[in-house]
């Protein structure tokens, strides 16, 4: 998730309006299709500061485009509403209000009031059974044919389980 939100954040600042509103199409779908590694990741300042960048005429704002800068207020508005929980991500938007670079909440329209992510599955089989997952490295790690089918029937008889 980190790595992904750095080129993500590099997308979203770039002078090119079509590949930055991508760019941040993206980050929401992957917000609203990730779990909770995501949100942690997006909810730290160092990310959020990337995108007050875009907003901010002392970084990229003076070649940021309106329609740029007014997704990206929608998008730290919307996860304002949905991650009410997130102290960073209120503290950003309030900060933005002070300075000014932010007028008014945002008016989102209808069709990007996406609703709150759903929870994911916290653990998968491997993670509640620590023997398992030991068995299924060791098998992974070996160059033997018969260790890689072994792993895949484990793997097999996870999913069904």
């Amino acid at each position: 998730p980190s790595l992904a939100l750095r080129l993500l954040a590099h997308k979203i600042q770039s002078p090119q309006e079509r590949e930055a509103l991508h760019a941040l199409t993206v980050l929401e779908t992957c917000v609203n299709n990730c779990g909770d590694r995501f949100h942690s990741e997006i909810t730290k300042f160092r990310f959020l500061n990337e995108l007050i960048k875009v907003l901010s005429s002392k970084y990229y704002g003076i070649w940021s485009s309106e329609k740029v800068k007014l997704r990206v207020t929608e998008v730290i508005f919307s996860w304002t509403v949905w991650f009410p929980q997130e102290v960073k991500i209120q503290d950003a938007y309030q900060m933005l209000k002070k300075q000014g670079i932010v007028k008014e909440d945002p008016k989102l329209p209808e069709d990007k009031i996406l609703p709150p992510p759903s929870p994911r599955p916290q653990n998968s089989i491997f993670d509640t059974d620590e023997e398992k997952s030991k068995l299924l490295a060791r098998l992974l790690k070996s160059s033997h044919p018969e260790d890689l089918r072994a792993a895949n029937r484990l793997i097999q008889s996870a999913v069904r389980e």
